[in-house]
C-alpha cells in the first residue's frame, strides 16, 4: 500500500486552522482540516498523530484519512478540503415522447377494477405499451409531479 506523507506549510497550517476556529463551513471541510493537521509531518507541525489515533478522535474511518491524505498529496489543498463532484452519469429513462405518453396514461380512465391510477400500475403500463424497457415507480412519480400531475388528487370541478 502507497503511504501518502502529508508536509503543510506554514501558510497552509493558518488556513486550516482558520477553517477550524472561525466561520462556518460544510463539516466534511472542517474534518478534512482536522484530519490535514492532525497528519502533518512538516517543521511546523507538532506530533503528528497516527491514523488510529485520529479515528478515534474524530470519528471517521481509516479510509477517509487515507484518501484525505493522497487528495492532498496528489491534488493540492483545495481538492483535499473540498468534496469531489460525482463522476457517475446518470442515463435517463423517460425522454419527452416517454413523458407524454405517461402523462396521456394517466390521464385516461384507470384499468377495470381500480378507481384511480397507481404509480406502480402506471409503470407496468408502460412497460406493457413497450414505451420504456423498465421504469420504476418512482421515475413515475418524479416525472408526474415535474409536470404538475398526481394520480391521487381528485379531480373536482
Amino acid at each position: 500500500m502507497v503511504k501518502y506523507k502529508v508536509t503543510l506549510t506554514k501558510g497552509e497550517r493558518e488556513s486550516l486552522l482558520s477553517n477550524t476556529k472561525k466561520g462556518s463551513h460544510k463539516a466534511k471541510r472542517f474534518i478534512h482540516s482536522l484530519i490535514l493537521l492532525n497528519v502533518d509531518q512538516g517543521p511546523h507541525a507538532e506530533e503528528p498523530l497516527t491514523n488510529e489515533e485520529i479515528c478515534k478522535v474524530l470519528k471517521v474511518s481509516m479510509r477517509t484519512i487515507d484518501r484525505v491524505k493522497r487528495r492532498f498529496v496528489l491534488e493540492g489543498l483545495n481538492a483535499a478540503l473540498n468534496v469531489a463532484p460525482p463522476t457517475r452519469v446518470y442515463r435517463k429513462k423517460m425522454d419527452g415522447e416517454a413523458e407524454a405518453q405517461l402523462i396521456s396514461i394517466a390521464c385516461s380512465e384507470p384499468p377495470e377494477g381500480f378507481g384511480k391510477w397507481s404509480l406502480r400500475l402506471l409503470a407496468d403500463r408502460m412497460v406493457e405499451l413497450n414505451y420504456v424497457d423498465d421504469i420504476s415507480h418512482e421515475t413515475v412519480r418524479k416525472t408526474l409531479k415535474k409536470t404538475n400531475l398526481n394520480p391521487g388528487k381528485s379531480r373536482g370541478g
